[in-house]
């Protein structure tokens, strides 16, 4: 896998689109962004042009994907409508993986952004028939189910759940089912669960065995087969700024991380 960077313009091609998938879990710490980095690095590793859009204010794609602070606009500008979608993208660590950047400024969106028209379906406008140039573009949500993460299921053809195998992991899940459901309902009715990703697991904990076990009863094949171990190398990529894939690519989670993307691409 190559560490050069990708060239930071991207055709627009009003003809064609890439799939929209929105990484989302209203809980923090479960390993959405994480997810979200390395699913895109392993798709980008299978000869897609991907994309990943940054709506978190904690930038931790952005920086996790080895992207300096030396950029002119940022997802804040592009829901302000302030600069075009190609204006926002730059190259990452990975050739072939595309990011339109986040910065703290985004945490100002919430209010900001509160008093527009049409305010759920600026990224929508943002986006679409400006993403013909890439097979995949993830959007890697805020921990929270604001104004930003409806933007992107919004937005969104599919939604990805990442999902860390503890106890309240089940209670959290069923209240974005219901975020979900209302999305469909009143703003985007194209929106479907593409999956949900099980993380940090481990084999050895007998708590994990019956949340998977849960999980996999209440959601069947939905749930994917392949689960991201709980992995140091995992952990320590990120303080890198390159994905575990890159980091260390027989680890582990980065093996994992490939097996998912192939289910995925399996699946569809």
């Amino acid at each position: 896998m190559s560490l050069a960077e990708s060239e930071p313009a991207a055709r627009a091609d009003a003809g064609s689109r890439g799939r929209i998938v929105a990484v989302a879990n209203q809980k923090g710490g479960v390993g959405k962004t994480t997810t979200a980095v390395n699913l895109a690095t392993a798709f980008a590793a299978q000869g897609r042009r991907v994309l990943v859009v940054d709506l978190d204010p904690q930038a931790n794609a952005t920086t996790g994907l080895g992207v300096e602070e030396a950029f002119a606009a940022t997802s804040y500008e592009l829901l302000l409508g302030e600069v075009e979608l190609g204006a926002a993208i730059v190259g990452s660590a990975v050739s072939g993986l595309m990011v339109v950047p986040a910065s703290p400024d985004l945490a100002a969106a919430e209010i900001e952004l509160s008093s527009r028209a049409r305010r759920e379906f600026l990224l929508t406008q943002a986006l679409r028939g400006h993403i013909g140039a890439f097979d995949d573009v993830l959007i890697d949500c805020p921990p929270s189910l604001n104004l930003l993460t409806v933007n992107a299921l919004t937005a969104a053809d599919r939604i990805l759940v990442p999902l860390q195998c503890e106890f309240y992991a089940l209670a959290g899940l069923a209240q974005l089912m219901g975020t979900i459901e209302r999305v469909q309902r009143s703003l985007n009715p194209r929106l479907a669960l593409q999956g949900v990703v099980l993380t940090m697991y481990d084999r050895r904990n007998n708590l994990c065995e019956q949340v998977a076990a849960d999980v996999r009863g209440h959601f069947g094949d939905k749930v994917y087969k392949t689960m991201i171990p709980r992995n140091i190398r995992v952990s320590e990529a990120p303080s890198y700024g390159v994905p575990v894939l890159v980091y260390d690519q027989r680890c582990a989670g980065a093996q994992a991380y490939m097996q998912l993307a192939a289910e995925i691409r399996a699946h569809e």
